[in-house]
């Protein structure tokens, strides 16, 4: 009888494997798709794609099993040869290929030119083809950058005492209230899907007291626009026994700090690729909503139309101004009014017209949302008659606040938002790896 073990040593070795051992002058084996052909006549270059990146081997008539006209881009192969230094080729070293095992071949030539720097196609060419134009390495290494985002997420809030959830996508009702609901049947029930994950965040507050996930959320808002998609990531924590809402954009900060640290330490080819510059988070400065929107509308002549809320054109302005003044790529534009506000959300007890919440900018855009809940029961009570609420289907929720809750707040970030950023892209869609918006189901 035969086990498996999970220690099965491969010959097949990877980039950092070569990178990392003795490998110079001797034969070796390794996998890839065949990205790129480059056939300088005696010589072919074979370019190999692989998850760690690009690997050149050199054919050569005669030296090796298979004739020439077996290469084709985009099969797989795996290929033996030696290898050999070569300052030129990707990661330094290049292999002199012995053998070459085909495992598979297209069918059909690639619809567009996923092996150039650049590929010279329209976004929803892009998108139409998305599984294809993956393949490109700039194109790939985007969301290389949205998984150390994740990833730095994740790492520095488990340093902080948080524990990771996952809360149910479909549910009763929405939590942020409006009419943004995608609704469906649910075993002849109305159902909607997550618009956020607030109301159970909030109840794993009274289990966990810091709790964080990071999972789709749903928006039925009839927009097309470059910043808003209908189903996106979002970034989400919670945490307790607060003293104020400030703590919580403390948090951010750090995760802020440790990420672009992330980034800048492990993922230095793929900001290299994309030619990124990280932003500036050692201190984020911040100000109060209405302060910020008389800041903007003094120095750039514009007029205040909305009292209640920014607008994208004042948001651009915020982000303007602060980087013109301060040299600051994120702001923390603090107390929203109450009535752009949920429910939930802690008003100011110097001032009830605005609330404990910020929003943070990061270079002209909203990625986050976030600020201090109510969490007296009798508080939300009266909160939801001042707006003519009942607790009709949120018996649930409501029943934490009877039982007692800790000080608590927390935040969202938009992940393919703060990831369009980061990257200088213009549309979101172009940091979404398969967009859901208006007009697109597929792929």
């Amino acid at each position: 009888m035969e086990f498996v073990t999970g220690a099965t040593e491969k010959e097949v070795l990877s980039i950092p494997d070569i990178l990392e051992g003795d490998y110079e002058g001797k034969e070796i084996k390794i996998n890839g798709a065949i990205h790129k052909i480059r056939d300088m006549g005696d010589v072919v270059f074979v370019v190999l794609r692989k998850r760690e990146g690009l690997v050149q081997a050199v054919y050569e008539e005669g030296a090796t099993n298979i004739s020439r006209k077996d290469l084709c881009e985009e099969a797989t192969v795996e290929i033996t040869g030696a290898v050999a230094k070569e300052e030129r080729a990707p990661h330094g070293f290049e292999i002199r290929l012995k053998e070459v095992r085909i495992l598979s071949r297209p069918t059909e030539p690639m619809p567009i030119a996923v092996n150039k720097w650049k590929m010279n196609t329209s976004l929803e060419t892009k998108l139409d083809l998305r599984p294809l134009s993956l393949r490109n390495v700039k194109e790939r290494a985007k969301f290389r950058i949205q998984e150390g985002i994740v990833r730095g997420f994740r790492d520095f809030l488990h340093g902080q005492g948080f524990t990771e959830i996952r809360s149910p996508k479909i549910g009763a009702r929405g939590a942020e209230g409006g009419a943004n609901l995608f609704r469906l049947e649910y075993f002849h029930k109305h159902a909607v899907l997550a618009q956020s994950p607030q109301f159970y965040k909030q109840m794993m507050v009274g289990v966990f007291d810091r709790v964080f996930e990071a999972a789709p959320v749903f928006r039925a808002e009839k927009h097309n626009t470059k910043r808003h998609l209908n189903e996106y990531t979002s970034l989400d924590f919670e945490m307790g026994y607060i003293d104020s809402f400030e703590d919580i954009m403390e948090m951010e900060t750090g995760f802020l700090q440790y990420t672009m640290k992330l980034l800048e330490t492990e993922y230095e080819k793929e900001l290299e690729i994309l030619e990124v510059t990280l932003p500036k988070a050692d201190k984020i400065p911040q100000v109060r909503f209405d302060k910020a929107k008389e800041l903007a509308a003094e120095k750039y002549n514009r007029k205040i139309r909305n009292p209640y809320d920014l607008e994208p054109e004042e948001e651009a302005l915020i982000g303007q101004y602060f980087k013109e003044e301060m040299d600051a790529d994120f702001v923390f534009v603090t107390h929203y009014p109450s009535k752009k506000r949920p429910f939930y959300a802690m008003d100011d007890p110097e001032d009830t017209t605005f609330t404990l919440s910020f929003d943070l900018l990061f270079r002209g855009l909203e990625i986050t949302t976030g600020g201090q809940r109510i969490h007296e029961y009798q508080m939300l009570v009266d909160k939801m008659a001042e707006r003519g609420m009942t607790d009709e289907g949120m018996e649930q929720y409501m029943m934490i606040f009877k039982h007692g809750m800790p000080p608590h707040g927390g935040l969202g970030i938009g992940l393919e938002r703060l990831t369009m950023k980061i990257l200088g892209e213009e549309n979101v869609r172009e940091t979404t790896l398969f967009p859901r918006d208006l007009n697109r189901l597929e792929p």
